[in-house]
């Protein structure tokens, strides 16, 4: 039996990687969140919440890659019903011994040996497509594979040539990638495909240190009442996230934001210009989910620097850390 995941509400804190989260469920072309931070604060114990809050999707039954619609569903599945079905919405683990065959797939050798038949073997970016591909310790990943991740995020589609396959297949997932900054760095081709970044540290505070114990405990120990308090903020926040994504189309973006969001780049040196169109992206995102339909500088001062701090190029001369060069630098440009 499946153990029921700690309810996202009922997180104490680290208010920054919650917001990404349910941003990147309001809009998935956010592209992904990157959580950095100590052990014990709640990473992968946020994604696993993120799972059970998502709301489902309605996908062909039997079908690998998860198609809204039969005409959608690759011919080599050879998915013969046209009916539908809702599942949750997929969270995928890419544990980091994960081989190419078991990430991308690979020919099915038990049909080639017992039918004499040549079939796929649908990898993890098949099972993530039109959900979440979750990476634990991202940055201890092999480089083969973020070689792998780095092509198949920039063109939404999984190619498969080898072994006499030609297989093709959407896979356009959220990629969530979590670590401990002391067990090494990210390669930046792969850090710039995140959307957002949040640093998550152990709270100092004793008053929130002692809530997080007393809530896990009350999950463990009297775990009946608990869901059924923290079930009901779950489905709060779950609605809330579907009438953002219903208003999401609506929202008017000023001239003068978008000045904004070139501006601030073009300040903090950020390369190309993904910065903007993230920023921008991710600050809609938050009007949505505020019930707001015009998007405002504040928008931009609230997410700026879980989008933009992790496109600074390296500055020997500052110690105060991406995060306050962001804050201080909007706090210049957008004063």
């Amino acid at each position: 039996m499946t153990k029921t995941p700690f309810p996202f509400s009922a997180i104490v804190g680290q208010e920054d990687m919650k917001q990404a989260m349910i941003l990147t469920a309001v809009d998935p072309g956010i592209g992904g969140v990157l959580v950095f931070g100590d052990r014990g604060t709640g990473k992968s114990t946020a994604v696993r919440a993120l799972a059970a809050l998502l709301p489902p999707i309605t996908a062909v039954q039997g079908c690998p890659i998860n198609a809204e619609t039969h005409d959608a569903c690759p011919d080599w599945a050879n998915i013969e019903t046209k009916k539908t079905h809702k599942i949750p919405t997929p969270v995928i683990d890419l544990p980091l011994g994960a081989t190419e065959d078991r990430v991308v797939g690979a020919l099915d050798i038990e049909r080639a040996l017992t039918r004499g038949e040549k079939a796929f073997e649908p990898g993890l970016l098949a099972r993530a497509n039109r959900g979440y591909l979750y990476i634990d310790e991202v940055n201890l990943l092999e480089d083969h594979i973020v070689d792998l991740l780095l092509d198949v995020a920039q063109s939404g589609e999984n190619v498969v040539e080898r072994e006499g396959l030609s297989i093709r297949h959407p896979a356009r997932f959220v990629l969530v990638g979590s670590g401990n900054p002391e067990e090494g760095e990210l390669r930046p081709q792969l850090l710039d495909r995140f959307g957002l970044s949040v640093e998550v540290r152990s709270p100092n505070d004793v008053a929130e240190r002692i809530e997080v114990i007393k809530r896990r405990d009350a999950f463990e120990s009297d775990f009946d009442t608990f869901m059924a308090h923290y079930t009901k903020e779950d489905a709060k926040i779950r609605r809330k996230i579907l009438a953002a994504r219903k208003l999401l189309p609506q929202i008017e973006t000023p001239d003068d934001i978008l000045h904004d969001c070139a501006e601030l780049c073009i300040a903090l040196g950020s390369d190309g210009l993904r910065g903007e169109l993230t920023l921008l992206r991710a600050a809609r995102a938050l009007a949505a989910y505020g019930k707001k339909t015009t998007l405002t500088r504040q928008h931009l001062k609230q997410i700026a620097p879980i989008a933009l701090s992790h496109r600074l190029r390296r500055d020997p001369l500052d110690e105060a850390g991406s995060t306050t060069r962001v804050t201080r630098t909007v706090d210049a440009v957008l004063a």
